[in-house]
């Protein structure tokens, strides 16, 4: 739908195809005690970004556009200087945006032209996902789509009547560019205001209208059905992964499958689900170097990349390796899993145990530049032999994939490579081995694409759950300890003692309010933690944070949260949202956090809260439910089989391990894990429930409830296993 004229019609991303990409990063910046003495303005160096923390606002620090950040003293100047706002939102490792940057926030004569008019606010999206999901969801129903560089232009209230993506400098294809449609706002500012007012009007009433309204009763079972049949249907068999390109990983749609697969036995789920992790770790989405897996593929066969690597989805598709580890025991999904540990501790891990946000996808101007190889590269990094080798198994030609470069992705499988070329698999993957460690030692000596240094409370929540969920698989200590370490310094800089939370850290400073998602996902992790660690000082904070999210953001009226807490800065609307795109929305991290810690404590009140948040989405859930794949694995906890299992025992005897080993060897929709010791331990106050869970005989007991049904205590692993299949009973 567009309430907009067609001369003023929303710029969609492919026009941006075909430009050069253009060389960036952060300008230089004064040091610190001399920015302290820089002039509100920035001076004329710089803009009022100057001041900002985020690598994002900082690289347009310089820019001769006389950029604000957000909030309420900028959108006071418009209505001083009755201006609209022109809104850009980005982010730092955010390729286009750094080519809109360049072609026009760089240019003197743009700068003047938006200078002159509009009062300009730059927003790193990453820092306000509640400013970003309100204007994306603008440009959604205005254009059908949307992305970054996001671009709109605003009253001075915040209310949109215009909004694009990627905007060129010049006319192109027809369409306006930049200059040109900024004189045709100024013009019906001045001649038309009322149009635009209505135009506005309209957008704020559909944004309005589309926010979740009356709850609905708790959804069944046939919403994760029609999850499971939607993603079937659009399946790509032959390359794995969902719909054509571009293709984008979505892990919790994996995580989802794993578990309809073993709730029902549907063989198919299962299948789909693992080659699909096989071929993204075949192809160019995944570094064959270093390790990681980049934002996502271009081509259908995951081979091209774009990329940038992000946090998030680090976290969230080693949870996927780590999951298939579990459910088909393949020795490469552990060790996809645990080289993007490697990569994450390795480049994002900063001095502190928190993570950074994100490398870019660009570097010496190019965008993966750093990341691919020409033939002669090869030869140089390995000689004549070993890089005849690596142009087979990597696919490199001198054509290449990206202007004579290419981009290294498995050719083949490897048994079937070693075939090929008469080896054994285990000397070949011994000779890629070396081959890739060569490569790493010559790449180290390129220059680096930028880091996104920021530490996010919500992603650092998304790689704790991540890592502890690997250490409890994998009776992994090293990863436990590296979870415990990020959750240790973002609780200690980015949370007060009542359980709120900043949204961001950088530079020894914390700063911005916390939004749903970081109480949420940070409340999940938390929780994950614990039953990794069974330190109880995870689950008192988690469910701090738990307690300080139902209380400044939960909808009373209507089940659910609001993005934004009630005592923040006011949006032009408090949004909602249910989407799972390639990060979960809050609710749905919510949802889980809140069934969990209910089993975990035995507190209703949760279970009450989780319910509601699930029937206030329950029109979604019907409507568009493979959209919301993260929000069905509450509910698929929510529906059950659920199991509260606790372990009473020593944890150091070796019974005890046992079971644990038990309890954690397979991939189970729906458990909570605890471990009681024995006398007087911290979890009987925490969940009071445990008190009279004692060892049996002398022997460590576990004690299975499922479906709020307990049985009788056991001191075998075998009959523990057998208590805990998560199968649906035969219809």
């Amino acid at each position: 739908m567009s309430f907009l004229p067609l001369w003023i019609a929303a710029l969609s991303f492919a026009d941006s195809l075909g430009q050069e990409p253009r060389p960036h990063g952060r300008p230089v910046l004064p040091a610190p005690e001399e920015i302290a003495q820089l002039p509100p303005d920035g001076g004329p160096r710089f803009n009022r970004l100057v001041f900002e923390k985020s690598p994002y606002l900082l690289q347009h620090a310089a820019n001769p556009v006389d950029w604000w950040p957000w909030g309420e003293a900028a959108l006071e100047r418009a209505r001083e200087e009755d201006k609209p706002v022109f809104l850009s939102i980005g982010y730092a490792t955010c390729h286009w945006c750094h080519v809109m940057e360049h072609e026009s926030f760089e240019d003197p004569d743009v700068a003047r032209v938006l200078n002159a008019g509009f009062l300009c606010i730059k927003v790193d999206r990453e820092e306000r996902p509640d400013v970003d999901h309100l204007y994306m969801s603008a440009t959604q129903a205005l254009t059908g789509s949307g992305g970054w560089p996001l671009t709109l232009i605003l009253f001075p209230d915040g209310r949109p009547f215009f909004a694009a993506t990627y905007i060129p400098k010049e006319p192109r294809f027809g369409r306006p560019g930049l200059v040109d449609l900024l004189g045709r706002v100024r013009e019906l500012w001045t001649s038309d205001r009322e149009a635009l007012a209505e135009d506005a009007r309209r957008i704020t009433d559909h944004l309005a209208k589309s926010s979740p309204g009356v709850p609905s009763e708790l959804p069944g079972r046939a919403a994760i059905d029609a999850a499971s049949r939607q993603l079937a249907q659009s399946y790509d068999a032959a390359h794995g992964g969902f719909g054509n390109a571009p293709k984008f990983p979505v892990p919790h749609q994996l995580l989802l499958l794993f578990q309809q697969a073993e709730r029902t036995g549907d063989a198919r789920a299962r299948e789909m689900a693992l080659e699909t992790l096989a071929a993204m770790r075949r192809g160019g989405i995944w570094d064959h170097v270093g390790y990681g897996f980049h934002r996502y593929s271009t081509d259908r066969e995951w081979r091209v990349p774009h990329f940038e690597k992000m946090l998030y989805d680090q976290a969230l598709l080693a949870m996927a390796y780590v999951a298939g580890w579990q459910v088909s025991g393949r020795a490469e999904l552990r060790r996809t899993a645990e080289q993007v540990f490697e990569y994450a501790l390795r480049e994002l891990r900063e001095p502190g145990g928190a993570f950074a946000s994100a490398e870019d996808a660009d570097s010496e101007g190019e965008e993966g530049r750093f990341y691919t190889w020409t033939v002669e590269e090869l030869r140089a990094a390995l000689g004549e032999e070993r890089s005849k080798l690596a142009e087979r198994v990597f696919g490199v030609t001198r054509e290449g994939h990206l202007e004579g470069r290419s981009v290294l992705h498995l050719a083949a499988a490897p048994e079937e490579l070693a075939k090929t070329l008469g080896l054994e698999p285990a000397d070949l993957a011994q000779r890629v081995e070396a081959i890739r460690a060569r490569l790493f030692a010559a790449r180290e000596a390129r220059p680096r694409p930028l880091k996104d240094d920021k530490v996010l409370a919500d992603w650092n929540g998304l790689m704790i759950a991540a890592l502890a969920r690997a250490a409890a698989a994998f009776d992994s200590p090293e990863h436990a300890r590296a979870a415990e370490r990020a959750a240790d310094f973002v609780l200690a800089q980015l949370a007060d003692e009542r359980g709120r939370l900043k949204k961001r850290w950088r530079e020894g400073q914390a700063g911005l309010p916390g939004t749903l998602e970081d109480h949420a996902f940070l409340a999940w992790g938390l929780l994950e933690l614990y039953q990794a660690t069974f330190d109880p000082r995870w689950l008192e904070r988690a469910r701090q944070l738990a307690d300080a999210m139902v209380a400044h953001f939960h909808d009373a009226e209507r089940g659910g949260f609001y993005l934004t807490a009630d005592d923040g800065a006011k949006l032009i609307l408090r949004a909602k949202d249910s989407y799972d795109g390639a990060l979960p929305s809050g609710n749905s991290a919510a949802a889980l956090a809140l069934l969990q810690l209910a089993r975990i404590t035995g507190e209703p009140r949760y279970d009450d809260l989780a319910a509601g948040t699930l029937k206030a989405f329950a029109g979604d859930l019907a409507a568009a439910p493979a959209s919301r794949t993260f929000m069905l694995l509450g509910l698929d906890f929510a529906l059950g089989p659920s199991f509260e299992v606790v372990i009473a025992g020593d944890p150091s005897a070796l019974d005890t391990q046992a079971l644990l080993r038990t309890a954690r060897a397979s991939y189970r929709p729906a458990p909570v894990l605890l471990l009681r010791p024995p006398g007087d331990a911290p979890i009987t106050t925490l969940a009071p429930w445990t008190e009279p869970h004692a060892p049996l005989d002398g022997l460590a007991a576990a004690y299975v409830c499922r479906d709020f049904a307990c049985r009788a205590p056991t001191t075998s692993p075998e009959d523990l296993a057998a208590s805990l299949s998560p199968r649906l009973p035969a219809k």
